[in-house]
């Protein structure tokens, strides 16, 4: 390889972000579907968390959670996004 990223480490960081992002309250399908996430947007952020290489804290963080909806860790590459994101899929 030249330096980039496998096919399956984007399925990893694809699956650890939206995992990540279901704990967080975040549904990103309906987020993509009214339009407050572009696919653009979501593929960067995929890119960031392969980028962000915490994927083996990510993994416990994921594994450790029992409460629900759960703010995301602060090494996460998502957590303010997700924040957003959950602010306007929250009933008003």
């Amino acid at each position: 390889m030249d330096g980039g990223f496998s096919l399956e480490d984007t399925d990893l960081h694809f699956w650890l972000t939206r995992s990540v992002a279901r704990v967080a309250g975040v549904n990103l399908g309906r987020a993509l579907s009214s339009g407050a996430l572009s696919p653009d947007d979501y593929a960067m952020m995929v890119a960031r968390c392969q980028a962000n290489g915490c994927q083996v804290a990510c993994k416990h963080w994921l594994g450790q959670q029992t409460d629900w909806p759960a703010q995301p860790p602060s090494y996460c590459a998502h957590s303010e996004v997700l924040r957003d994101l959950r602010q306007k899929q929250s009933p008003h």
